[in-house]
């Protein structure tokens, strides 16, 4: 009994074929509305970009910096402000400078901050912390160190006429330590930390 071998590729393509099909229902819709479920139903926050809502409306994500100024770009004293962002906190300009410690710009701009920051906090240069003078990797860090966020409770509660001691215990209270309880530093969330402001001068 012979076998015919005329025309192997029919087979082979329709083989083919049937295999793209199946991994395109398994994998190009199966396995994502899967991960899509388990995200809504086990992490819906971060799963949906987590939103910070004030009164229902969007105010921002917990997970983006954002900017706390006016129209010219001058900071605004009654807010808390993020760590400086060489994308203007654009999320599709992310990008960090690579520039060097020895890097002449990068030098000067850190000075400038330095002497900005000294004068709008009133506070000597040397007390300004570094993550209140450069960027993070991505330029979107939405935390400050808490040294950074201490050292602006004077001004806001002034710009607020509100008393300094619930200003500081409203930073203490989103002072986030560190993950597992020794990963990371311990950062406050801009945001959050704004948004707990405005309701603390309701």
């Amino acid at each position: 009994m012979t076998r015919s071998f005329r025309h192997p590729w029919r087979a082979q393509t329709w083989t083919a074929i049937r295999a793209l099909l199946v991994l395109t229902v398994v994998l190009g819709l199966g396995y994502p509305l899967l991960v899509l479920g388990l995200g809504q139903a086990l992490f819906p926050a971060p799963a949906n970009g987590s939103l910070v809502r004030v009164d229902s409306r969007v105010v921002g994500s917990s997970l983006l910096g954002q900017s706390w100024t006016d129209a010219d770009g001058a900071p605004l004293p009654e807010w808390f402000q993020s760590r400086p962002s060489s994308s203007g906190y654009a999320g599709e300009a992310s990008v960090a400078s690579n520039d060097g410690p020895e890097n002449d710009d990068l030098i000067a701009s850190i000075g400038a901050r330095r002497a900005a920051i000294a004068e709008f906090e009133g506070v000597d240069p040397s007390e300004v912390p570094v993550d209140a003078l450069t960027t993070s990797g991505s330029s979107l860090d939405p935390h400050i160190t808490p040294a950074y966020a201490r050292l602006q409770v004077a001004r806001v509660a002034e710009a607020r006429g509100l008393p300094e001691g619930d200003v500081r215990a409203l930073v203490e209270s989103h002072v986030r330590g560190r993950d597992l309880g020794y990963l990371g530093e311990p950062t406050v969330n801009v945001l959050e930390l704004n948004v707990a402001l405005a309701a603390l001068g309701d």
